[in-house]
């Protein structure tokens, strides 16, 4: 398996950080527009959950991607990438349905995108510090 991919810890957690990406999507996709949710934009705290949580995974999305751009090999990027890309929906559709629709939901998966870019930056420093 070394010679396929010697980095087999940083596979998996390209390949855990890409899952919660490709979730993360599926679930925002149902909450915008916004205009179409009323239980979401009738208030600020619902309307403020969907847009933080859309600003978290695109912080998450691109330091998934840098990460993946720096330990992996360009095919190991592409296979594991893929493969999560396409059973996402199926992880998706495990979550219970007031999770995937709801304001608990968007709780949960603001709480899930945090700590995927803690952990990438605990495993990776993908971030820069301020430090």
């Amino acid at each position: 398996m070394a010679s396929i991919e010697p980095n087999l810890a940083a596979l998996v957690w390209f390949a855990l950080c890409c899952t919660v990406a490709c979730v993360s999507f599926l679930v925002l996709a149902g909450a915008f527009p916004l205009a179409s949710r009323p239980d979401l934009a009738g208030s600020t705290g619902g309307a403020a959950l969907a847009v933080g949580d859309a600003l978290l995974l695109a912080v998450l999305v691109a330091g998934t991607a840098w990460f993946g751009w720096s330990h992996l090999r360009w095919t190991s990027l592409v296979i594991a990438g893929g493969s999560v890309f396409l059973f996402a929906p199926g992880l998706f559709h495990l979550w219970p349905e007031r999770w995937r629709d709801g304001r608990a939901g968007l709780a949960l998966l603001f709480c899930l995108l945090g700590v995927s870019i803690a952990v990438l930056q605990v495993v990776g420093g993908v971030f820069p510090t301020l430090a």
